[in-house]
């Protein structure tokens, strides 16, 4: 295992995590930032929703911030964390060990989608989900909307905002009555009939075809993605609370039940756009900060007073109310 320790390990490097980074690089914390080089946006052309960058490629968001914190000496290592066991030491996949004062977790998120012929060879493309994300470059367009389960009708709902002209593909899931009548009001077309696959022409997608041999010309569909935590035990490994779903849940700051260790992101947010994310972690990475520092605080006091330092019972009573209310108000 290796000697030096850094004060924060961050696992995922997208928007979270080298927002974070960021933050903590300029604070001067000794950082390192472990990226499996997977983000989930990878499919897409351009993000859109963030100021300044809106219609930015994601690789390029992704590398302009790798490029900031190496400016401040955050480490940045290719590799996937495998373990992360007690005391804060960060397994990786290549065999490396580190070790930290903190954990900061923004390994996104899983979307979990259809198997539906088609349907990965198109997702990010044409085949989408976020119409915050996506919406204004399909707008007018001939749209459909799968049927994935629940909350697949108010995300038809939802695209109709765009588009006067939506379908919906109930698929394989009936329809209450009430969702049909708040469909029809809205013009919204109710196809039935299970889908069978997504037909492409000339790497474009021209239309959806069913079982039953129609197909229904559309342009882009919209799909709600089932989503899951990245599948690798570590927040189970940390004993960090998670809500029914599975994802990791966190206080205003992104701090976890387990002391030590924070979240930010998708793995916190599913639904959450790369700009809330980096907002995400600005707020972590501020919040660790300032945890580290009443904890160099108290080392500080502790080492002061070995060493046969003396304060004065005002002064050590001043030092001590402050540590404390740092800790309660989060600073």
């Amino acid at each position: 295992m290796e000697a030096k320790v850094h004060d924060v390990v961050v696992v995922g490097g997208g928007a979270a995590g080298l927002s974070a980074a960021l933050v903590l690089g300029r604070a001067r914390r000794r950082v390192a930032v472990v990226d499996a080089g997977a983000p989930r946006n990878a499919p897409a052309a351009h993000m859109h929703g963030f100021l300044s960058r809106d219609g930015m490629p994601p690789a390029d968001l992704l590398a302009a911030g790798r490029a900031e914190i190496a400016g401040y000496g955050v480490e940045l290592v290719a590799d996937r964390v495998v373990g992360i066991e007690p005391g804060f030491f960060v397994r990786l996949a290549g065999g490396r060990v580190l070790r930290a004062r903190r954990i900061l977790l923004t390994t996104g998120v899983r979307d979990e989608l259809p198997d539906i012929p088609g349907v990965r060879e198109r997702w990010g493309r044409d085949l989408l989900h976020c119409p915050y994300c996506h919406g204004w470059e399909v707008r007018d367009s001939p749209l459909g909307v799968l049927n994935t389960g629940p909350g697949a009708v108010a995300h038809a709902q939802l695209i109709r905002q765009w588009s006067d002209d939506v379908v919906f593909f109930a698929h394989t899931s009936a329809l209450t009555a009430l969702e049909r009548v708040a469909l029809r009001a809205r013009g919204i077309q109710v196809v039935l009939g299970e889908v069978a696959r997504l037909v492409v022409e000339a790497d474009r997608l021209t239309g959806v075809q069913l079982a039953d041999g129609r197909v229904v010309p559309r342009t882009a569909v919209f799909l709600r993605p089932g989503n899951t935590p990245p599948p690798d035990g570590l927040l189970a490994g940390l004993g960090c609370r998670t809500d029914d779903a599975g994802f990791v849940t966190v206080d205003a700051t992104g701090r976890t039940s387990t002391a030590g260790v924070w979240a930010a992101g998708n793995v916190v947010d599913p639904r959450g756009q790369v700009i809330a994310a980096a907002g995400a972690g600005n707020t972590a990475g501020i919040a660790i900060n300032a945890d580290l520092v009443a904890e160099d605080i108290e080392r500080a006091v502790d080492e002061h007073h070995t060493a046969g330092g003396v304060f004065s019972a005002a002064a050590e009573a001043r030092l001590t109310a402050a540590v404390l209310a740092e800790r309660r108000h989060g600073l």
